[in-house]
C-alpha cells in the first residue's frame, strides 16, 4: 500500500509539472521573461514558504536552526539547478526540440537518481540507500532495469520527434508548447544539453543536502504522531530553500531580458489583460510548485533513492507527451511517426510498472 501511494502521489505531482506551462498559454501581450519570473515568483518565493507554514508548525525555525553548511549547500544546488533550467533552452535550440530534450530529460534522470546513491557509498548514512545495495539486490536491480527502459522511452520518443519535425513545416516547439528557433551546432549543441542534464539533477542534490532539515521536521511530527510512519510533508522545509536559489538565477536572468528587450512595461502595460495576465502567471507558477509538494508526499512513503527521482521524471515526460497528443501537436504526421511516439508513450508506462515493482520487492 505505501509503494502504490508514492506512485500516485509522483503521478499527481508529475502532471503537474508536466502541464504547468498551460496557464502561460492564456497570457496575452507579455514576453517569455515577464511572464516567466511572474509565475516563477510564485514557484519559488510565495507558494513554496506559505506550503512550508500550512505543513510544517515552526518551519523558519528549523531553518533558523540548520546549519551554515547545509544551508550554503542545498541553496547552491537550488542555483545550479536553475541554470540547468535556463541552459535547456540553448540545448534545443542547437539540437532541435526532440534530440535536445531526449539528452537533457535522458541525463536529468540518470544523474538524479545514480549519483545520490553513489554518494552514500562514500558517505554512508543509515536510511540511504547505496548504489552498491542496488546492484547487489533483486529490488535495486529491478528499479535500475527501470531507469534503463525508460531512458529507452526517451529515446524512441526522441525519434519520434525528430520525424515529426522533418514532416511538418511548422516551427518546432518545446515540451511547453514555446516555439523554439533552431540553429543546428551539433557539437555546442551537445555541450550545453550535457551541461544542462547534469545541473538540472541537481534539484535532487539539493534535496539530499538539505535532509537534515526534512529529518528534524519528520523527527519532531513523528514525536506528535507515534506509530503513524513517516511525515509527508517533511520536505516541504527543503524546498524553501532550494527554490531561493532557483529564483537567484532566473530572477537576474529575466531581469536581464527585460533590459535588453526593453519589456519592463510589461508588467503595467493596460493595453493588456493586465489582471488575467497575473492571474494566470500566478496559477502557471503555483501548479509548478505543486509537482516538489507532489513529490515530497512520493518521497515519504518510498524513500528520496533512485526509485523517487525516476518516477517522478518519467511522470512528467508521460505527462508532456499525453499533452501532445491531446491538443493536436502531432497531427499531420504519417502512421510510422504516430506509431512511434505510442511506442515511447507505452515504454515509459512500462518503465514505471518496473520501477514500482521494485519498490513492491524491497525488504
Amino acid at each position: 500500500m505505501q509503494v502504490l501511494l508514492g506512485i500516485i502521489f509522483h503521478f499527481v505531482g508529475g502532471f503537474a509539472s508536466g502541464s504547468f506551462y498551460m496557464p502561460y498559454k492564456k497570457v496575452k501581450g507579455w514576453h517569455w521573461e515577464s511572464f516567466w519570473i511572474v509565475g516563477g515568483i510564485f514557484s519559488w518565493f510565495i507558494v513554496p514558504p506559505v506550503a512550508a507554514y500550512l505543513t510544517i508548525p515552526g518551519f523558519a525555525d528549523i531553518i533558523r536552526g540548520a546549519s551554515a553548511g547545509t544551508l550554503g549547500i542545498t541553496y547552491l544546488f537550488g542555483v545550479l539547478w536553475g541554470i540547468g533550467g535556463l541552459t535547456y533552452g540553448l540545448g534545443v535550440r542547437y539540437l532541435g526540440v526532440s534530440l535536445g530534450s531526449s539528452i537533457i530529460l535522458g541525463l536529468c534522470m540518470v544523474f538524479g537518481a545514480v549519483i545520490p546513491s553513489i554518494y552514500y557509498d562514500f558517505f554512508p548514512k543509515e536510511g540511504k540507500d547505496t548504489f552498491s545495495m542496488l546492484i547487489h539486490s533483486s529490488w535495486g536491480l529491478t528499479v535500475l532495469a527501470g531507469l534503463a527502459v525508460c531512458v529507452l522511452a526517451i529515446v524512441i520518443c526522441g525519434k519520434a520527434g525528430m520525424m515529426k519535425e522533418k514532416q511538418l513545416s511548422a516551427a518546432a516547439t518545446d515540451p511547453h508548447g514555446v516555439v523554439v528557433k533552431t540553429e543546428y551546432k551539433f557539437a555546442l549543441g551537445m555541450l550545453v544539453s550535457i551541461v544542462s542534464g547534469v545541473l538540472s539533477a541537481c534539484f535532487n542534490f539539493g534535496l539530499e543536502a538539505g535532509k537534515p532539515m526534512a529529518e528534524l521536521a519528520n523527527e519532531i511530527w513523528k514525536a506528535a504522531h507515534p506509530n503513524q510512519g513517516n511525515f509527508l510533508y517533511q520536505n516541504n522545509v527543503t524546498y524553501v530553500v532550494v527554490l531561493w536559489g532557483g529564483l537567484t538565477t532566473n530572477f537576474i536572468w529575466c531581469m536581464i531580458l527585460n533590459a535588453r528587450n526593453k519589456t519592463f512595461g510589461d508588467y503595467g502595460n493596460k493595453k493588456t489583460p493586465l489582471l488575467s495576465n497575473y492571474i494566470f502567471s500566478a496559477l502557471a507558477g503555483t501548479t509548478w510548485f505543486l509537482q516538489f509538494f507532489f513529490y515530497g508526499m512520493g518521497e515519504s512513503k518510498l524513500g528520496n533513492g533512485a526509485s523517487s527521482w525516476i518516477l517522478h521524471m518519467a511522470f512528467i515526460i508521460l505527462t508532456a507527451n499525453m499533452w501532445g497528443l491531446v491538443l493536436k501537436e502531432w497531427k499531420g504526421v504519417n502512421q510510422k511517426t504516430t506509431r512511434t511516439i505510442v511506442i515511447g508513450i507505452l515504454t515509459i508506462i512500462l518503465s514505471i510498472l518496473i520501477v514500482g515493482y521494485g519498490n513492491y520487492l524491497k525488504p
